[in-house]
């Protein structure tokens, strides 16, 4: 059986205010031809299909639309919630849509009842586990604790259970979950309960291939167990992971192979540091031109213009943010108890936020504003040591 393992589409997300949309739907594309091309049986989606669990309309049109054509392609779909999905919304018509063969699991009360597949070496049990809030199964579930990692190890021992049943049987499972021995990114949300948010790897052991969704970086945590990671980046954090999907052949005794399958890429990232002159001059920097850029400014004084500057040699520039050479803020308190007035105290901030002092317009306007916060608009009081 050869089956195709992605998650974390997050469809509807954009990227520091840039339309994703597009970019999702030519993922979705890449996703079908790969399915016809690479004959795959079985497609599996970890969770987070949307980016929240109120999802704009487009989003919903657009997982309607991919969702119907991987129904009319030759693969089985099984497709989990994640924390970003309302699992009651994305699970609607669950039971209608499995007639289709898009298996929708979203109900922590269907985990241990899997989706059963069969191929020339004989039956598979395909076991999707959506997100689990540990504060939601807590009670029903009678967990000793409030983790993740009882939350997650109960789900298993009913995956367990189920396989216990069926000798023979292989097995896929899909989990939505921070594993250990994975690095995060900083586009995922928090799940941590009480400060923890790590499962142990040892949660999977004995299955089959374990398909993890939640972190958006690919990782080979085993052989059979790994994160496809987001198609799409989604921070610049992310600017050095390698996105795509796992395709992944089971054979009689187990997984046989892994493929990594190349997703497109709509831009690349570049992540910029240096005075604004060297950005805008440097050849070596001329790759990342068309590149999305987050660019860190390390003039001593903020330049004039930066953005506008910038823009002009890298147009898809989306963040900017400036590293003072200076001395840091604070050397000496804001206080007038040294016998500084309040005015020598803007104009001491003024002189070390940008570089150089204000000039005599610029002090004219500071005084003004300085004196209209005062009882007093006439006078500047100094304090006495």
């Amino acid at each position: 059986m050869r089956i195709l393992h992605t998650s974390d589409w997050h469809l509807g997300r954009s990227f520091h205010r840039e339309g994703m949309l597009s970019h999702q739907a030519a993922y979705v594309d890449h996703l079908l031809e790969v399915v016809d091309s690479e004959r795959v049986d079985l497609v599996v989606v970890a969770g987070d299909i949307y980016d929240r669990a109120l999802p704009h309309v487009d989003a919903v049109r657009l997982a309607d639309e991919t969702l119907a054509r991987l129904a009319a392609s030759r693969a089985t779909v099984v497709l989990t919630s994640g924390n970003h999905d309302s699992a009651q919304r994305l699970g609607f018509s669950s039971r209608l849509i499995d007639a289709a063969g898009v298996h929708i699991r979203t109900d922590a009360a269907t985990v241990g009842t899997p989706v059963l597949l069969a191929d020339e070496h004989g039956p598979v049990a395909v076991h999707g586990i959506p997100y689990l809030d540990p504060d939601a199964v807590r009670e029903p579930w009678g967990l000793p604790v409030r983790s993740h990692e009882a939350a997650l190890g109960a789900a298993m021992e009913r995956v367990r259970a189920d396989l216990a049943g069926r000798p023979g049987t292989r097995s896929v499972v899909l989990a939505h979950a921070f594993v250990a021995g994975a690095e995060p990114s900083d586009s995922e949300r928090d799940i941590s309960v009480g400060g923890v948010s790590l499962v142990p790897t040892s949660v999977f052991a004995g299955v089959d291939y374990t398909a993890l969704g939640h972190l958006h970086g690919r990782h080979t945590l085993a052989e059979t167990v790994r994160y496809s990671g987001s198609p799409l980046a989604y921070s610049f954090s992310e600017a050095n992971h390698h996105k795509g999907s796992w395709l992944v052949d089971l054979g009689r005794d187990g997984v046989d192979a892994c493929e990594f399958v190349d997703a497109p890429v709509p831009r690349p990232l570049a992540r910029l540091r240096g005075d604004l002159e060297t950005l805008l001059s440097d050849p070596a920097l001329a790759r990342h031109e068309q590149s999305w850029v987050q660019a860190t400014l390390t003039d001593a004084g903020r330049p004039v213009q930066a953005m506008e500057r910038l823009r002009q040699r890298f147009p898809h520039t989306l963040v900017l943010a400036f590293e003072s050479t200076l001395a840091g803020l604070g050397a000496r308190p804001a206080s007038a108890a040294d016998g500084r007035s309040d005015h020598d105290i803007v104009a001491e901030f003024v002189a070390d936020l940008r570089g150089t002092p204000a000039d005599a317009d610029e002090a004219g306007l500071l005084r003004r504003a300085v004196d209209s916060c005062c009882e007093d608009t006439d006078l500047d009081v100094t304090v006495p040591v």
